[in-house]
């Protein structure tokens, strides 16, 4: 468990250093909000550099004005063009809390959060929905819960939502030491720095194993993209679970992987291999 707050140019200047050694382990950033790179929070540069140096783990947050499908995933292009080139220890988050998306019904905010969502995991992101217990039990369908990490919204000293969530925020009056006025203050759940590192997400990059993979090694995916051949330039699709090195031979960088330790070596490989994978992005 890790204590954390997640900040906006409503804080105005923060000494993160005082906020570390207050205790906080890390930080959510407001990106920006909206479809617009114009819309990009004018403190999201300068926060992110000093929380960085200031030894806390970062992660960052998009707010969801999206009036359609389109605009989500309008947002999520803009939120990948800010963030491009920075690596963040804890989830991107989408902000979901406008009453307009709420009017619209649940499915229609299910499917805005589905299309934001899958266009980040697909960029290598791993990815929060943050959203109030109300949003989650009546506007957030039940596949999109369990999907995706959740970062609960309860103003309460003990949260009462039923369901699986990494990260809570527990107040929007906190007082930290470093922050002038008040801030959300959050409690995380997760080794997220952990995740982010072992499957390469959040702008972290895999690091290649350490020696050749013998015939059937256990490996884990996470989102990992997969490819028909040895020399296709581009994954046929992405796979997230465990797999197994199918004949340990490397080629061109790449292992044939297969799902099952039934079907390693077996013949015909049209029928039992998964497909092939780059070594470094094996974990």
């Amino acid at each position: 468990m890790a204590n954390g707050i997640d900040v906006s140019k409503y804080q105005g200047n923060i000494d993160f250093t005082a906020v570390k050694q207050a205790g906080t382990d890390f930080v959510i950033i407001r990106a920006g909000y909206g479809k617009y790179g114009s819309q990009k929070d004018p403190m999201f540069e300068t926060n992110y550099r000093n929380a960085k140096k200031a030894g806390l783990n970062v992660g960052a947050y998009w707010y969801s004005y999206a009036k359609s499908v389109e605009d989500a995933k309008k947002e999520a292009e803009v939120f990948l063009e800010i963030i491009r080139g920075k690596t963040f220890e804890m989830p991107v988050a989408y902000d979901v809390e406008e009453s307009a998306q709420a009017q619209k019904g649940k499915k229609f905010v299910s499917d805005v959060v589905r299309a934001f969502c899958e266009r980040m995991e697909y960029s290598g992101y791993f990815v929060s929905v943050y959203a109030n217990k109300f949003w989650l039990d009546n506007y957030i369908d039940d596949d999109v819960k369990r999907k995706y990490d959740i970062w609960l919204a309860q103003w309460s000293s003990v949260p009462t939502y039923t369901g699986k969530y990494g990260m809570w925020q527990n107040s929007s009056s906190g007082r930290v030491n470093g922050v002038s006025g008040r801030c959300d203050t959050d409690i995380s759940y997760k080794n997220y720095p952990a995740i982010m590192r072992e499957y390469a997400l959040n702008g972290f990059k895999p690091q290649s194993p350490s020696k050749p993979l013998s015939k059937g090694t256990v490996i884990s995916l996470y989102n990992t993209p997969v490819y028909i051949s040895a020399t296709a330039k581009l994954p046929a699709t992405k796979k997230s679970g465990t797999y197994y090195i199918y004949d340990g031979i490397e080629i061109n960088g790449r292992y044939r992987i297969t799902n099952s330790v039934e079907r390693v070596g077996k013949k015909p490989e049209s029928k039992y291999v998964t497909g092939y994978v780059n070594a470094s992005d094996i974990r």
